[in-house]
């Protein structure tokens, strides 16, 4: 099954649009084509929930109490024919203790083998006994929450065009990446949930090894990269040891990120679901970058002219082509949806590359001094073209770049 980013950007009902995702991807990892199935025979579907780094966030909730899917995409909320899922309690999930792998069981649900058009999905809200049912809190801070639609009682209405069948278990995971997911609302003290959902199966692969604990806690992130696209990242845990499961069969580029570090590259790593596990290295040979000076990229996207663009909706991302390749994304992060700025940090150094060996010999990095400092930051925002420019911090100073549509 291919890999699908469900990212949700609309400001007015993100966190409903996310749980809603949640269950259109587990509806759709049974697909073929055809109508209902006449004997009625169940299928059964599955989904647990992982998620990447974080970027400044200590912990970020979400509370779900009952996904309903109907075979028509015109039923009302009073019709007959909902079949319903209901956790109860409401499942109140800490997004951010579920990386490297770590899995929450969000439960399974039969469903007469057929074709669905129509998802519900019902929020808990944020009441006076529930107050942070769906909160975050920033490090260093207090839990606030987060904003939450006003259709909770019916659910959030969402097309799907899905396939169950008989006897069949759909199992797959869902990965939240909460850095690319929260935006900052100027100093409002506010935080939006602009989710980014990525939708896999449950393979039993992975890329895992060591980097060096001397990198800055809570600062690194490991990607698995495939032509300058983030297809999952985690963190290293404290001994140093990261995971990235459930990639499809391929081969991979690790990019390694850290505060006042150089970024680590390692190319040409093979997944396979023969081999399974792919170990890129141990302990004695755990990867450290070389230290770097770090500069910002900074600006503003906006709209001009005609086009409208609600800041939380667009979003920017840092890349860096190496010599010979690859491309490489290092950091991304929405546009604070009040100010419409962002600020990106960067490594002024040189980035180092190694090519992936079998053998158990220390991994051998050498600079790229071609491309030290200099990036490409592009601004996306959903149906409008993706804005690029160069930016150039190998002189060490912090340039700015605003966006315009």
């Amino acid at each position: 099954m291919k890999l699908q980013q469900l990212t949700w950007k609309g400001s007015h009902r993100p966190l409903a649009r996310w749980l809603a995702s949640l269950t259109v991807a587990a509806l759709m990892v049974a697909c073929g084509g055809g109508g209902g199935n006449a004997s009625g025979a169940d299928g059964t579907l599955r989904v647990a929930l992982t998620d990447a780094p974080s970027c400044g966030y200590d912990h970020i909730y979400v509370t779900v109490e009952k996904v309903r899917v109907h075979q028509s995409v015109n039923a009302g909320d009073g019709d007959a024919g909902w079949s319903e899922l209901t956790l109860s309690p409401a499942r109140r999930v800490d997004l951010l203790s579920l990386t490297n792998g770590v899995l929450e069981e969000l439960g399974s649900m039969p469903l007469a083998a057929g074709r669905y058009s129509q998802v519900r999905l019902v929020l808990a809200e944020n009441s006076s006994n529930a107050p942070l049912a769906n909160a975050a809190q920033v490090t260093g801070g207090g839990l606030v929450d987060l904003k939450t639609p006003s259709a909770q009682q019916s659910g959030l209405k969402l097309q799907a065009n899905l396939e169950v069948t008989s006897g069949q278990l759909a199992d797959l995971v869902l990965d939240f990446d909460a850095c690319k997911s929260i935006v900052k609302a100027g100093n409002s003290g506010q935080y939006i949930l602009k989710p980014v959902v990525s939708v896999v199966p449950r393979l039993t692969t992975a890329l895992q090894g060591y980097v060096s604990t001397s990198l800055a806690a809570g600062s690194t992130i490991i990607s698995a990269q495939q032509s300058g696209e983030i297809v999952r990242a985690t963190a290293p845990d404290a001994t140093g040891k990261f995971s990235i499961p459930y990639l499809a069969p391929g081969t991979y580029s690790l990019v390694i990120v850290s505060e006042g570090r150089s970024t680590a590259v390692l190319t040409g790593i093979p997944v396979a679901t023969v081999t399974g596990i792919t170990t890129i290295n141990g302990t004695s040979t755990a990867i450290a970058p070389p230290t770097s000076a770090m500069a910002t990229v900074s600006g503003s996207v906006v709209g001009s002219g005609t086009t409208s663009l609600p800041a939380v909706n667009a979003t920017v991302r840092a890349l860096q082509v190496l010599t010979g390749g690859p491309t490489m994304q290092l950091t991304g992060q929405g546009v604070d949806a009040a100010s419409a700025s962002y600020t990106l940090r960067l490594p002024v150094a040189a980035p180092v590359k190694a090519a992936y060996s079998s053998s158990s010999t220390a991994l051998t990095f050498v600079p790229d001094t071609a491309v030290a400092g200099k990036y490409t930051v592009e601004a996306q925002s959903p149906g409008l073209a993706t804005l690029a420019k160069p930016a150039d911090i190998s002189g060490g100073q912090g340039v700015t770049l605003n966006f315009s549509y």
